[in-house]
């Protein structure tokens, strides 16, 4: 039986400060790699120095194995996972809210899951974030939280689930770019876990070297041999182990090919796994304040009684800090991930989300295993040599608390690395022995002039972009570029890009159109239509909405730029009234992407405008089944019935948050709905969720 709800619960606060009235720009400040910019958002630099009793909106999430609590005032962490079986929290439970000024905007708290993304450490960590539950048909529960982040407008979900009969927590993640722009991101799940002398990382055994932030330093791993952060390990020290590390350090492994990593309490017998897919996601990454007295001193400034934790983090679509990824416009990724307690197996071999394995040497050269399930399952065991002998051949039972202990196997004096074992679908084998070298740190960035090709120019130029750099320009290297040939059509576009960003249209067009020409020049259908798709988002912003349609429609005989382009096409159709050109350009951009959750909201509108009532109910209520926050979908739901209780639940999912309203407002007013729009605004106004723009933008929709 698995169960969800909401319970106020009480806990110990230093109270923050009021956030800075005044944006603060930051333009030049790096922040963990990367640009530390944080407008809009505001920033906090003052805390309480005592607590206060402080009352947090909670949300539980609970079955048979596991229980879970998730904090949506705080942008939607998880504060608490207990594993039932072993009676043990499995993520480090912090019972104060005791933040520090660590945070990309301020505030920043220690313990359970934190969710970063866009970037490191999450803007909106100490933000509300929406929230709901959803209850599904195979009897499993799923809690939702959901933000629309402010700095570039990207949307993200979470969805928090429990199964019936399963030892682990599922976290199913939609990141989506609604900006008709290319965005970059990266996300890092972020456990924590309570720490000892006796606690090691658990990392795949093919991770051979671990970087440092940016891949500025590597060392070898799990023995260190060199010098890393400082420290000389050149005697040979193993910074598995949380002993050992006695100065705040960070680490990433990288190129594993298998889909786990975690930590083990070696006094205990407990551990905490994540599990997903390497190919999506690669990134292992262990970082603590040190076993030492400034770790200590910063125990005391993020928990009362708690004592220390480290981090063991999980990269998705990344595998180092900063290490972003391009979301394309209006493109959605999705991707699961498992978090899990296990206990007894000791140092993992291989996990999935359903078994989890270890096997070593006896000193009598016997073998012994453990195998841990997260269900109840049924499983047939094997153990077997490279040529063919079997060990152990056995089909039983297991579950959460029943583990497969083989404790002395005889393997006729086999090696260890001439074994695999097999459980269902799980497999291993042992690593090959050879020696395989310590990949290189990385460079640093040639300057511009002294940058040999306009490859590497604009390939430079485009990393600073991808990686949000602090400090050096990628114009520099872009105009450097177009400095030895004004025609490279590549920099061109990056630069229209660059202020097209920066709402600086007249600056943009120019090196759009010549772009344009250049690809032209050869071909009147190129291969690469950004440079098209770009120009007429250009045209689009100055008012040129005849020249912006042609060449929208232009840009999407490029497969690449087909739904963005017929989405803005469709925006510009249904605008001029021309709703069956808006219908034709609406299903082909779909028809490309399916996922693209503003399409399927313009659709709907298309349809009530029509008259098309009874269509456009039916893609409101298929739209839920791909995201619950489309809030574009759900007012339309109430727009087509009048109902007031869909009216409510959408006040009550967007919590007086006014980016929400602002971003469901300007979607209507895009397309030239400015009463519909202004309505939203008036909503907003309603309820409590303005700021100064919400009334520009009211004047701007006529109202």
């Amino acid at each position: 039986m698995v169960k969800a709800w909401k319970e106020d619960v009480v806990i110990p606060t230093y109270v923050i400060g009021e956030p800075d009235k005044n944006p603060m720009y930051l333009e030049k400040r790096v922040y963990q790699g990367s640009s530390g910019v944080v407008y809009p958002y505001p920033v906090i630099e003052k805390i309480s120095d005592k607590p206060v009793d402080h009352t947090w909106h909670a949300i539980y999430l609970e079955n048979e194995y596991i229980k879970v609590m998730v904090l949506p005032e705080l942008g939607g962490r998880i504060q608490m996972a207990y594993d039932k079986v072993k009676g043990r929290h499995f993520v480090y439970y912090n019972h104060v809210i005791k933040p520090a000024l660590v945070g990309l905007t301020g505030p920043w708290i220690s313990g359970g899951i934190e969710f970063n993304w866009p970037q490191h450490h999450r803007p909106s960590t100490y933000l509300p974030v929406d929230a709901t539950i959803e209850e599904n048909a195979d009897g499993s529960v799923t809690v939702w939280v959901n933000e629309y982040e402010r700095m570039f407008h990207q949307k993200g979900a979470a969805g928090f689930t429990l199964r019936p009969g399963k030892a682990y927590l599922e976290i199913k993640c939609r990141l989506y770019n609604g900006t008709p722009l290319p965005q970059t991101f990266l996300w890092w799940a972020n456990p924590a876990v309570a720490v000892n002398d006796y606690y090691q990382s658990v990392f795949p055994q093919d991770i051979n070297a671990v970087f440092d932030h940016g891949k500025r330093a590597v060392s070898s791993f799990p023995i260190a041999t060199g010098t890393y952060y400082k420290m000389d390990y050149s005697a040979g020290v193993d910074i598995s182990n949380y002993k050992n590390i006695k100065v705040p350090t960070s680490y990433m492994g990288v190129n594993s090919k298998y889909n786990f990593e975690g930590g083990y309490e070696n006094d205990s017998h407990g551990g905490m796994l994540h599990v997903a897919s390497h190919h999506v996601s690669p990134g292992k990454k262990q970082w603590t304040w040190g076993n030492g007295d400034f770790g200590r001193a910063w125990d005391r400034n993020l928990t009362d009684h708690d004592g220390p934790y480290i981090e063991l983090m999980a990269g998705v679509f990344t595998e180092n800090q900063p290490d972003f990824t391009w979301l394309m416009p209006y493109e959605e990724k999705r991707f699961t991930q498992y978090f899990m307690p296990y206990q007894e197996v000791g140092v993992v071999k291989n996990a999935s989300k359903d078994l989890v394995f270890n096997i070593d040497k006896n000193e009598d050269g016997s073998v012994w295993f453990k195998l841990y399930a997260t269900s109840k399952q049924h499983v047939h065991v094997v153990l077997k040599n490279d040529d063919g002998t079997v060990y152990y051949d056995k089909k039983m039972d297991v579950s959460p608390e029943q583990l497969l202990v083989e404790q002395s196997i005889d393997v006729n004096d086999s090696p260890l690395s001439t074994l695999s074992f097999y459980a269902n679908d799980l497999q291993w084998h042992a690593e090959p022995d050879e020696i395989r070298p310590i990949p290189d740190a990385a460079e640093a960035a040639l300057s511009p002039e002294d940058t040999k090709t306009n490859d590497q120019l604009y390939l430079t130029g485009l990393h600073l972009e991808q990686y949000r750099h602090a400090t050096l320009n990628p114009t520099d290297y872009y105009e450097e570029a177009l400095r030895r040939d004004p025609n490279d059509y590549r920099c061109l576009n990056q630069m229209g890009l660059w202020y097209l960003r920066r709402g600086r249209f007249s600056k943009a067009e120019p090196y759009l159109r010549r772009a344009q020409k250049v690809l032209y020049k050869r071909n009147p259908n190129p291969y690469d239509g950004e440079p098209l798709y770009n120009l007429a988002l250009t045209l689009r912003y100055q008012g040129m909405l005849h020249e912006a349609y042609e060449w929208f429609w232009k840009a999407a005989w490029s497969y690449a730029w087909r739904s963005a382009a017929l989405y803005q096409a469709a925006c510009i159709s249904v605008k001029e009234g021309r709703f069956e050109d808006a219908l034709e350009e609406i299903n082909s951009s779909l028809a490309c992407n399916s996922r693209n959750h503003k399409v399927l909201a313009l659709k709907a509108t298309m349809l009530r405008l029509a008259g098309r009532k009874d269509e456009a109910l039916s893609v409101c209520q298929k739209s839920k089944q791909l995201d619950l926050f489309n809030y574009g979908c759900r007012y339309e739901e109430y727009l087509l019935t009048g109902d007031k209780a869909v009216l409510d639940d959408l006040i009550n999912l967007m919590h007086k948050q006014f980016n929400n309203y602002d971003e469901l407002a300007l979607d209507y007013w895009r397309c030239g709905q400015n009463e519909v729009a202004a309505d939203i605004w008036q909503l907003a106004d309603d309820n409590g969720a303005t700021t100064a723009m919400t009334y520009y933008y009211m004047g701007l929709a006529g109202k």
